[in-house]
């Protein structure tokens, strides 16, 4: 892969892609219509210090790798990156792409609780073939918001401005967390198989003396293995189940504790080194928060 060109600044972004000089420092609106590219120039690969939120219509081909997966362009797609990730392009053309790209660098809301909440969004950090798909009446509501808040950014500056523009991101933000969960509910059959796939990775995993080798499953191996990323996962387990994907394995560990309690004469330190724990005091403390009894009392209910 090229060296990603490092964009630091949103003056710099707008100077890289021909845009007129942005009305404010730290956040913009622009359409791909505005873009002013040499005709056959092709993206390769960029890295930001600030938030992006697009919605693409009408790429003409190519594809666009976030992290290790790809967004595909050929629908109506929203995507969003978080700051100083590699967005890497493959034979993307600008022209004749339609829609719209909001640019926040973090400064902007600083001192306001979004600083702390967005990082609590995981489509921040999505794989990439679960980007956004909206229905007409989903993308009124974003685009309308998107409105207000460059309407806002080219009115003059007052007391409100500010409040106001990150009132209007809180916004865009909670309704695209609304519109994945829908998108997650929507794809029910599709979650569900992945449910399946979870539960066999963790039957392989548990029956093949994995535990014992390599410990207790990360989430991070089990997301790896189905190609997802573990945000991704935990929410549309959360969804599907009210559990997240540590919640899953932990179950599961419960499960075999139970097993190897009642019908074993190992004992407890033997069990905690086989279900993968390094020390006996947190498979003790898991047990217990999970059963309300400790491993000797659960023992002690089948004698």
């Amino acid at each position: 892969m090229k060296t990603p060109d490092k964009v630091s600044s949103i003056s710099t972004l707008h100077q890289f892609l021909g845009l007129k000089k942005s009305s404010n420092p730290l956040i913009s609106v622009f359409n791909f219509d505005d873009v002013k590219l040499e005709s056959e120039t092709i993206l390769n690969a960029i890295i930001t210090d600030f938030y992006v939120v697009a919605l693409k219509k009408d790429c003409a081909g190519g594809k666009c790798r976030y992290g290790q997966q790809y967004y595909d362009f050929d629908e109506g797609i929203m995507y969003f990156i978080a700051p100083n990730q590699v967005l890497q392009f493959d034979n993307i053309l600008l022209n004749g792409v339609k829609g719209f790209v909001l640019v926040v660098h973090p400064d902007f809301f600083q001192g306001y609780p979004l600083a702390t909440k967005v990082k609590d969004y995981g489509f921040f950090s999505y794989a990439a073939n679960e980007a956004l798909n909206l229905s007409e009446k989903e993308e009124k509501s974003i685009v309308d918001i998107i409105d207000n808040i460059e309407r806002e950014i080219e009115a003059n500056m007052d007391s409100f401005t500010q409040d106001l523009l990150v009132s209007n991101l809180d916004l865009l933000l909670k309704y695209s967390d609304r519109f994945y969960n829908r998108q997650f509910l929507t794809r029910k059959k599709v979650n569900n198989d992945l449910l399946s796939k979870l539960e066999t990775i963790l039957d392989d995993y548990f029956k093949n003396d994995k535990l014992i080798v390599d410990g207790i499953p990360t989430v991070h191996f089990i997301a790896n293995e189905l190609n997802l990323s573990a945000n991704y996962l935990s929410d549309m387990l959360r969804v599907q189940t009210g559990q997240t994907t540590q919640q899953h394995i932990q179950n599961r560990l419960i499960e075999k504790a139970k097993e190897l309690l009642s019908t074993t004469d190992m004992s407890v330190s033997e069990i905690a080194y086989h279900l993968g724990f390094e020390h006996p005091q947190s498979f003790h403390r898991l047990f217990k928060n999970r059963t309300s009894l400790s491993p000797l009392e659960f023992r002690a209910s089948f004698n």
